[in-house]
Order: C-alpha cells, then structure tokens, then sequence
C-alpha cells in the first residue's frame, strides 16, 4: 500500500473511532476541573478540601465532546433550513 492511502486509511479509521465515541458518550470529564464540579483546594495541613465550583462546566463536571457539538450544530442548521 503506498504511503498516502495509509495515511488516509488511518485517519479515516481514527475519525470512525471518534464519531462512534461521540455517539455513544455525548459528554466527557471537564477537563478544567477533571469531573468533579469544584476546584479541588490543598489546605496549608495538606488536606483536600471542597473549591468553589467549576466555571468551565458549570459544577456540573461533564462537558459536550467537540465532535457532538459540530454534529448539534450541523442538525440545527439543517432543522432551521428544512422548515
């Protein structure tokens, strides 16, 4: 096989990958905050303690993959178009 249609193969298998991924686990961990909600805050004894809540994620700790957000975008679009 030359070169260029092992790159393609491989890039359209890691693409299938992802879609599959997207479809089946629409959110993933925030990554500001690793899935827990909140900041985790070190005390001056070295104890974990509670933050304030994440920002990014809202306290919620799951954000929306890239992939299903194109994939929301695209049906929006095509909903609003049909209409």
């Amino acid at each position: 096989m030359p070169p260029v249609l092992l790159a393609i193969a491989c890039l359209f298998a890691v693409t299938l990958c992802y879609a599959s991924v997207c479809a089946a686990s629409p959110f993933g961990n925030c990554r500001k905050c690793k899935g827990h909600g909140h900041i985790v805050k070190i005390t001056r004894r070295g104890t974990a303690r509670r933050g304030k809540d994440c920002r990014r994620c809202k306290g919620h700790g799951k954000r929306i993959r890239v992939g299903r957000h194109l994939y929301n975008l695209a049906a929006r679009i095509h909903r609003d178009g049909t209409r």
